[in-house]
């Protein structure tokens, strides 16, 4: 009697249109090729590639990347629990405005690496002076490796070289005449935000965040405990700060703090949780308010191109030229990586300057210049000129 060898992985059987179908069983479901074969050598040909595959892991099931990428990104939006509300307010707002228009029809099996490319292209060209393009091929990769995780892909299609690497131009920095100017230009109630977010690092939000209990007189120092952010679309969201060391208790310089006793004279109510910078109905202030009123100080000093959060770019380059370390730029600042406070650094020019001319003072007392009594250029010193100079200095 003849004997039916069985294969170990999968079966083929013949339909009755003769072609050939595969299927097999894995992760406890059963699973059929996603189209047929013309002969039974393709069909097992493809049953061994699929073996192979899940055993080297990169077996994907193969109903797992007929999801659009429209639905998949939305959803991923929706299960990161960890992300702020203003960073979740700007992945909405970018998946929606610029990845979903083009790609988000493609099934995640279908999008490929030229796809991708042709829309990152695109964006680039669309966006030359701007960091659109970046942030958002940012976060489609984000999503995708997310997507990989899951099972949807056996790889990310998102494969442009450099892509989402570029970094935005140097930001501009005031002169302290410039924002002492700027200030002196702007409403009394308002000047103490501009100087607070230059003398003191701050961010916008941090500065909104501000209450009367942040504000320690007797020791000349502030308190950095919430924030207060706008979203693209949404109300406004009062938080923590935006890094895990922006929470922190920053010295006042001495000259701002008379400057901030008056504030809180004036314009701050006796409450404890009153806002340094309140609307008129006593609750915080938007931060478009404070924008409005910066573009108007800007103009002062003719520099339109300076925005809100320069001023804090500023007051950290002025720290870094004074001498701070990497370190006491990242606590300044409420950095939580040293690559954000690094970049600063390049303020120290300016101090090494300063470091160089102090250098050449000292130099200036001693009492015989350098350089005097050298030898002409040319003429190499003899052994018997050593040997009296040795001699002249033991007398």
């Amino acid at each position: 009697m003849a004997t039916t060898r069985r294969r170990h992985f999968g079966s083929v059987r013949k339909l009755p249109s003769g072609r050939f179908q595969a299927r097999y069983w894995h992760a406890g479901a059963d699973h059929a090729a996603p189209s047929t074969f013309s002969t039974k050598a393709d069909a097992l040909a493809w049953l061994s590639a699929t073996e192979t595959d899940i055993h080297r892991g990169a077996w994907v099931a193969p109903n797992a990347g007929k999801v659009t990428l429209a639905k998949y990104a939305r959803d991923w939006i929706v299960g990161r629990r960890d992300i702020r509300p203003v960073t979740r307010a700007k992945y909405e707002y970018m998946i929606e405005r610029h990845v979903l228009p083009t790609l988000g029809a493609y099934e995640l099996g279908a999008l490929s690496p030229s796809a991708v490319r042709s829309w990152y292209m695109g964006m680039r060209e669309r966006y030359a002076n701007g960091t659109a393009g970046d942030d958002s091929y940012r976060m489609l990769r984000a999503i995708l490796i997310t997507a990989v995780t899951d099972g949807h892909l056996v790889k990310s299609p998102c494969q442009v070289k450099g892509a989402g690497n570029a970094r935005s131009a140097e930001r501009p920095v005031v002169s302290v005449a410039e924002l002492t100017a700027a200030a002196d230009a702007a409403p009394d109630r308002y000047r103490l935000a501009i100087l607070l977010a230059a003398w003191c690092q701050l961010r916008r939000g941090e500065v909104l965040g501000l209450q009367r209990r942040d504000v320690d007189l007797l020791h000349g120092s502030i308190r950095i405990e919430r924030a207060l952010v706008r979203p693209m679309t949404g109300s406004v969201v009062i938080g923590p700060p935006k890094t895990s060391a922006g929470a922190r208790t920053l010295a006042v310089p001495s000259h701002i703090v008379p400057l901030l006793e008056e504030h809180l004279d004036r314009f701050v109510t006796v409450e404890p949780e009153a806002w340094l910078f309140a609307a008129d109905d006593c609750g915080p202030m938007v931060p478009s308010t404070l924008n409005r009123t910066w573009q108007r100080a800007r103009r002062a000093i003719d520099r339109p191109e300076v925005f809100f959060h320069d001023l804090r770019h500023s007051g950290l380059t002025w720290a870094a030229s004074s001498g701070a370390s990497v370190a006491e730029l990242m606590r300044r600042g409420g950095h939580a990586n040293p690559q954000a406070a690094l970049r600063y650094q390049h303020a120290t020019e300016d101090r090494d300057r300063a470091i160089a001319d102090a250098l050449a003072e000292l130099a200036a007392k001693q009492v015989t210049p350098i350089g005097a009594g050298r030898r002409p250029a040319g003429r190499m010193t003899t052994p018997n000129e050593v040997s009296d100079a040795l001699t002249s200095q033991r007398r």
